[in-house]
């Protein structure tokens, strides 16, 4: 896929001549055709076990982020959850109707997608999305971010090679090789649709570009510990919804907050799975080995970034045990008041003691005015009447119930959420979605409207149980 780069608008024109006309072709597929090709994508690559291993050691190695482990279980999950929620589904032609309605819905696609790749998911994105494509019989071109433009490369070719085998056009998928913000401005501005996952100036510049655009907000999960949560189960799903991919997804357990009256004993069985409470001293060494510049700016240091835990302690200068897999700092400040409040995208975990749900509900509120509005919290608790506090008192789009984040968020086999790769946070994150990007995003709908009886009712029927004020 070799294109002349000189001038990004020529480009990317080039690209998008390309993929249209490869989408012009998958707008005629059949439904029998589409289901075969997302099977087929699903089937040949994130079913292939040492395909994706491969994938997974080659996004390590270029990205420097995460562990192999953690992107292998991505790809290989996500894409089979993915495909799971779509198979059954129609997509081609009348795909819903309501009769006593008059109504009918035919699905089509929505075209050529401009889609912005993280450094983080550059192994997966690309598969999971691909299946939503072919579904949709649209066509998408990836903006990888810098530092992961290979795996997504690499990722783009393999799908490339499924189209191939199953009579598809390849140019159904494209990446921009080389890629500059000038070409993923460009890529915006000359797409049908714009799906972007990754840092809040990228999905501030998707909703400027004058394209459709579906954005996804900044993560900064806070984690509520009712005083009568399970504590030893709360703490291993704490830790591997932290520790997965060594905090590179947007869902992990940025701060705890544990109800005062099992806050020592939370500690305890904290400890037992490898966490370490850091003291005062290390506290302020840490806060300036992961943010160098503040309090001017909270700009992390991306050196600590999905980072295995030895390397954050090697910069900041600390010494912890050998069995340490996260690190723990007490804090009592919210907001901008403290970096710790917000979003961290290390092994690092804030944590918090709160009188009553009211309270944890104003430090999750003020932590998420600070960072990640709109995305998520969690509760730990047997308590229904605060599990519902929780969500009405929250401004999130996501509230899981004795899960662990980061697996349960983006779809899982455990709960009913659809599995995908982008999660919209509403307008408290900037976003237009506030429900997870899924099939139908992917599509454009035409609704065939046919007269029915009149059903309007009376004025005495419809304004039934209201009474007027005098």
């Amino acid at each position: 896929m070799s294109q002349n780069q000189a001038d990004p608008a020529v480009y990317v024109a080039e690209l998008i001549d390309r993929a249209r006309k490869a989408q012009k072709i998958a707008e005629g597929f059949s439904q029998e055709k589409v289901d075969e090709l997302t099977a087929a994508v699903t089937w040949e690559i994130a079913a292939n076990d040492e395909l994706v291993q491969e994938l997974a050691e080659f996004s390590f190695e270029e990205c420097g982020l995460g562990d192999v482990a953690s992107k292998f279980a991505k790809v290989s999950g996500k894409c089979r959850g993915v495909y799971y929620d779509v198979k059954n589904v129609k997509s081609v032609g009348i795909t819903e109707e309501i009769p006593e309605k008059g109504l009918a819905k035919i699905s089509k696609p929505v075209g050529v997608i401009g889609s912005l790749v993280p450094s983080t998911q550059a192994e997966m994105h690309p598969i999971s999305q691909a299946i939503f494509v072919v579904k949709a019989r649209d066509a998408v071109i990836f903006s990888p971010h810098p530092r992961g433009k290979l795996t997504t490369l690499k990722a783009t070719n393999l799908l490339r090679a499924v189209m191939k085998k199953y009579d598809a056009p390849e140019d159904l998928f494209l990446t921009i090789e080389d890629p500059s913000v000038a070409k993923t401005n460009e890529l915006m501005k000359q797409c049908d649709l714009v799906i972007a996952t990754g840092g809040q100036p990228m999905v501030k510049a998707a909703y400027s570009s004058g394209t459709p655009a579906y954005g996804v907000g900044a993560g900064n999960s806070m984690i509520v510990i009712d005083k009568d949560a399970d504590l030893a189960d709360a703490v291993v799903k704490i830790k591997a919804s932290k520790t997965f991919d060594l905090a590179a997804g947007c869902s992990c357990d940025n701060s705890v907050i544990v109800h005062e009256a099992v806050y020592d004993d939370f500690i305890v069985e904290f400890k037992k799975v490898g966490a370490h409470m850091l003291d005062t001293d290390e506290k302020a060494k840490l806060l300036k080995a992961v943010w160098p510049e503040w309090p001017e700016n909270h700009i992390i240091n991306r050196d600590i970034v999905a980072s295995p835990i030895g390397n954050i302690t090697g910069i900041a200068g600390i010494e912890v045990p050998d069995d340490t897999c996260l690190l723990l700092v007490d804090e009592d400040k919210t907001g901008e008041a403290t970096p710790f409040a917000g979003e961290k995208m290390s092994l690092v975990t804030t944590v918090y003691k709160f009188r009553d749900i009211d309270d944890a509900i104003r430090i999750t509120n003020e932590n998420q005015a600070y960072s990640g509005h709109g995305h998520s919290c969690g509760i730990y608790s047997h308590t229904p009447a605060n599990v519902e506090k929780i969500a009405l008192g929250t401004y999130t789009t996501r509230v899981v119930v004795n899960q662990a984040q980061a697996a349960t968020n983006g779809g899982s086999w455990t709960s009913g959420m659809p599995f995908t790769h982008s999660l919209g946070c509403g307008t408290w994150g900037g976003n237009i979605c506030s429900e997870n990007i899924e099939l139908k995003h992917y599509l454009n709908n035409t609704w065939v409207i046919r007269e029915i009886a009149s059903f309007k009712p009376t004025d005495e029927e419809l304004f039934a149980g209201f009474t007027p004020r005098k």
